[in-house]
């Protein structure tokens, strides 16, 4: 497939007094995977709907391809949908399920079953075609349902929240599998999550909405390591808020003196600082006091006091957290390019 382009412009959606999109334009290329990450309520789904015709922007305009279908209704745009309910016919096997689509747009019935075998094979169910979905697991069925929607050679594939009911292990399994297969096929997707590290994981570009508008659009690393404003630094990643004062472009905190990042506040403030940026080495003399230690498999956490009363987390390799001990005096330091600093 060839994937198309997808815009978005200046997307509202009243709901009564309730503004669920406040302007949102969106710009998609063809082939990218977008992830839009938020909270429950942030206007995310409700752009998904928007884009898929199960929902109409109060203004605002969708383009896909070029082509204006803002009033098309969706069952002629085109799109591919997986829900985080699966959603299969439980009377058809699993090769039917993945054909139905194909039935219901006329295809002869050799054309889809050989279509849906070939999404079967995409998604590693090949040998389980003559199933019922009562048969698979959660996230087996889920596989099903990214092949049918896969199997109609949708011009975009929307997901919207398809592994919130999947455990963690399978989740993080699956996430990577239609991460391959999205590229394998080559089509234009909107992922919709609350999960930071799925988006982070699967995305081209993520999009952290808030209260309906797009806080910041960018590549995970990038979101990652230069959040645009206090709300993407907070959602995205675990931080901790240091005192800090900010002066000619740099920001001191902690006894150290940093870059301060584009969009901080002069003067008094609180330093987004990221628990990897931190760094603890026993010091007798040391400014910081260990207060615990959290062993998480590879990696540890590491609880400090610092000083002015600042409570710190550094994340680090257990390898060399292992011998930090609670009370142990240890001396901090920073290793970031810039901090963001918020208002108080």
């Amino acid at each position: 497939m060839t994937g198309v382009a997808v815009e978005l412009t200046e997307l509202t959606r009243l709901y009564g007094e309730t503004r669920a999109l406040d302007g949102l334009t969106l710009h998609i290329e063809p082939g990218e995977m977008v992830a839009l990450l938020g909270p429950s309520g942030c206007g995310k789904t409700t752009a998904l709907r928007i884009l898929a015709g199960l929902d109409e922007a109060t203004s605002g305009t969708v383009t896909v391809g070029g082509v204006d279908v803002s009033t098309v209704p969706a069952n002629k745009r085109d799109m591919g949908m997986v829900f985080q309910a699966y959603s299969l016919f439980p009377h058809l096997t699993v090769l039917d399920n993945v054909a139905f689509g194909l039935k219901m747009r006329g295809k002869a019935k050799g054309e889809r079953l050989s279509r849906a075998a070939d999404m079967l094979d995409l998604v590693g169910l090949g040998a389980l075609g003559g199933r019922y979905a009562k048969e698979l697991s959660g996230g087996q069925q889920q596989r099903v349902a990214l092949a049918r929607a896969l199997a109609i050679q949708p011009r975009v594939l929307l997901l919207d929240e398809p592994l919130s009911a999947l455990d963690a292990k399978v989740r993080t399994q699956l996430r990577d599998e239609i991460r391959r297969v999205q590229l394998d096929v080559g089509t234009t997707t909107l992922f919709v999550t609350h999960d930071q590290e799925e988006a982070l994981a699967v995305a081209d570009r993520v999009g952290v909405m808030n209260k309906g508008r797009l806080e910041q659009l960018a590549e995970p690393a990038e979101l990652y390591a230069h959040p645009a404003t206090p709300f993407v630094a907070d959602f995205v990643g675990l931080n901790n808020r240091v005192p800090a004062t900010v002066s000619g472009g740099r920001a001191s905190l902690l006894g150290l003196s940093l870059p301060a990042a584009q969009g901080s506040v002069d003067g008094e403030g609180v330093a987004m600082v990221r628990p990897e940026s931190v760094s603890v080495t026993a010091d007798p003399s040391g400014t910081a006091t260990v207060t615990s230690v959290s062993f998480l498999g590879a990696i540890s956490r590491v609880h400090l006091s610092a000083a002015e009363g600042a409570v710190l987390m550094a994340q680090m390799a257990s390898s060399a957290a292992r011998d930090l001990q609670p009370g142990e005096r240890v001396a901090v330091a920073v290793d970031s390019d810039a901090v963001l600093v918020t208002p108080a």
